[in-house]
């Protein structure tokens, strides 16, 4: 196995490693002045379609922590990169999910469409204002042959003290409805892992993933031949960990103990 000190850039998830609901998680700030005392890059790269780069980058600064936006890379941003390469300009996109995806969709030229009625394609992100309404325009596009794209399969949203149902609770009620699976854009697929690599400028194997979640930052890191290290403060707890098939190359208990992990290995 590698040393964590042989990495050379780092893609970070953000819910669950760095924050649970609103509460910044112990450790952010050491790890990142870590980071930045190396010189070494990284890419926030989430899961969560709901937040822009700028939101974080600000959320950041709130937290005496600099932060440029071109360091975060979102599913919605992701999404809107793929369908670019899939789908004409002025497309039709039935859309559920909250402003920042509807925003990334429709500055990559896609026309939002407020029915499902003619939609060329469903994209389906968080959305903490979802409704039967929304799900059923979304069933009719669906059934009348539209693309199905999803930003994300989270089963659960990590919150300060509990999990709340996640997009992939919402994929799922569409596709046992209409028998139609979607398409996934963000993690475990290897998508959003490719598109903060081509930010890096990093070989994949000289990357470290670090995330919560075993069946979607640490298999996505496999899948797109990164290492991996998994905190326990977010989705996966210990107990997890032991009877899990998907393990990561290392496991540590928060950011305090990766980042001291760190500073042991350095020369």
């Amino acid at each position: 196995m590698q040393l964590l000190s042989h990495m050379q850039a780092f893609i970070i998830d953000m819910d669950g490693v760095l924050w649970r609901g609103r509460k910044m998680l112990p450790g952010v700030k050491g790890f990142f002045a870590t980071l930045r005392q190396r010189g070494l890059p990284f890419i926030l790269a989430t899961n969560n379609s709901t937040v822009t780069p700028e939101g974080v980058a600000d959320r950041f600064q709130q937290e005496g922590i600099g932060l440029r936006p071109e360091e975060v890379l979102t599913s919605a941003e992701a999404t809107a990169a793929f369908l670019v390469k899939q789908l004409p300009v002025d497309t039709g996109i039935y859309v559920i999910g909250e402003e920042a995806l509807r925003d990334s969709l429709s500055s990559a030229g896609f026309r939002l469409q407020e029915t499902g009625d003619a939609a060329q394609a469903v994209v389906v992100g968080f959305d903490r204002h979802l409704t039967y309404e929304k799900l059923a325009r979304a069933a009719y596009a669906l059934e009348h042959g539209a693309l199905f794209v999803g930003t994300n399969p989270d089963p659960s949203f990590p919150m300060e003290d509990f999990r709340a149902p996640g997009n992939g609770a919402t994929l799922a009620a569409l596709q046992t409805s209409t028998g139609v699976a979607p398409i996934i854009i963000g993690k475990p697929e290897p998508r959003l892992f490719e598109q903060a690599s081509q930010r890096l400028r990093v070989p994949p194997e000289q990357t470290l993933v670090i995330g919560d979640r075993l069946e979607t930052d640490i298999l996505g890191a496999k899948r797109a031949r990164m290492a991996s290290a998994l905190v326990l403060t977010g989705v996966t707890r210990a107990e997890d960990l032991r009877r899990a098939d998907v393990q990561p190359d290392w496991a540590f208990s928060d950011l305090r103990e990766l980042t001291a992990a760190l500073r042991d290995e350095s020369p």
